[in-house]
């Protein structure tokens, strides 16, 4: 049993990382453009001096804590919406796994596929085994970042990105 801890405790240790430790609030938010899976791209420069924008990367499509964290945008996806705040997830899932995770959760904002994984790069969120940690800029209407969340609580991350993001218009 104490084996079996150790290993797990080791392969938790080495997959965390992508912290971003490479951006800091006040730098230019790295741009990029992604698709949707009905392939709707979006590119994060569109929005400089219309809205504020919070951008999430997330692990894995339709696991616990990330469908737990989209869930949570979906309900209070409107009040978003009413203040122009644009919210934004993206994983380096394939687009067949983002439009599952969409259609099973009824998700109404949109999901963002970085298979190739250079915007993740960009972020420097990336772990080891290739997956992106769950870290959220908060990018103000001029394009910079607000705010790094860093340790993010999947169970308050809506209320909390709205908070801070409203802040902001």
């Amino acid at each position: 049993m104490k084996v079996i801890i150790i290993l797990f405790l080791s392969i938790l240790l080495y997959t965390c990382g992508g912290n971003a430790s490479n951006l800091s609030v006040g730098d230019k938010a790295p741009n990029f453009t992604l698709s949707d899976y009905q392939n709707k791209s979006y590119t994060l420069s569109d929005y400089f001096g219309k809205s504020p924008v919070v951008i999430y990367f997330y692990p894995k499509a339709n696991t616990s804590g990330c469908t737990k964290q989209a869930c949570g945008i979906r309900d209070s996806y409107e009040s978003f919406e009413s203040n122009e705040i644009v919210i934004i997830g993206i994983s380096v899932d394939p687009i067949s796994d983002i439009k599952e995770f969409v259609k099973d959760h009824n998700l109404n904002f949109p999901l963002l596929s970085d298979q190739s994984k250079e915007i993740s790069n960009k972020y420097e969120v990336l772990n080891k085994i290739g997956m992106s940690s769950r870290v959220t800029f908060i990018v103000d209407k001029e394009g910079k970042l607000s705010h790094i969340i860093r340790d993010v609580d999947v169970d308050t991350h809506a209320s909390q990105v709205f908070e801070l993001a409203s802040k902001l218009l």
